[in-house]
């Protein structure tokens, strides 16, 4: 099944200020949820910003934070994004079946998050370019797993693509760029 923009949501989980610089590949990492950000924002592809205990792991990082949407961030204890509350509330008052993963670490919070989405129902795709894991060997346990169970691997490319749909449409030069 293709991604449509108008049914998809981008959940960005945990980039935050002390996990980050220990992330493998770590600006690739911010380099692609940033384009993704960007090109929901175009697209009218509305997002949340998850924080695993902001307290100990500080913010969500500025390159990321200075891209999210006013009141879109949103404060958590548990590992899995689905699993707080707020969150899950939120994503369900979007009315938008398809569920975009992207951030760190792909082997806990990530993965928690995208198993519990299944779970829930959800079409979940995983932007395998867009997450990471302090060890590369986990991140690909956790893609393995979540595909496994259900979850659609994609590159943050394949969403931009998708989400436009056509070469002719009135924003693809703009979105396309954000790739090149």
């Amino acid at each position: 099944m293709l991604l449509d923009a108008g049914r998809s949501c981008l959940l960005i989980v945990d980039v935050q200020e002390r996990l980050a610089p220990a992330i493998a590949d770590i600006d690739a990492v911010v380099d692609r949820i940033s384009i993704l950000m960007r090109a929901a924002a175009r697209l009218s592809v509305p997002m949340l910003v998850s924080e695993q205990y902001p307290k100990g792991l500080g913010p969500t990082i500025a390159p990321v934070a200075a891209l999210a949407p006013d009141g879109v961030t949103a404060e958590k204890t548990e590992f899995s994004a689905a699993a707080n509350p707020g969150i899950r509330a939120r994503l369900a008052g979007l009315g938008r079946p398809q569920s975009l993963v992207c951030g760190i670490e792909a082997h806990v919070c990530v993965l928690q998050t995208v198993l519990e989405l299944r779970e829930a129902g959800r079409q979940v795709f995983v932007v395998r370019d867009a997450c990471g894991s302090r060890k590369p060997a986990n991140a690909e346990a956790g893609f393995a797993r979540m595909a496994a169970c259900g979850a659609d691997i994609v590159t943050s490319e394949m969403v931009v693509f998708e989400w436009l749909r056509r070469a002719d449409s009135p924003l693809f030069r703009e979105v396309s760029k954000l790739i090149k």
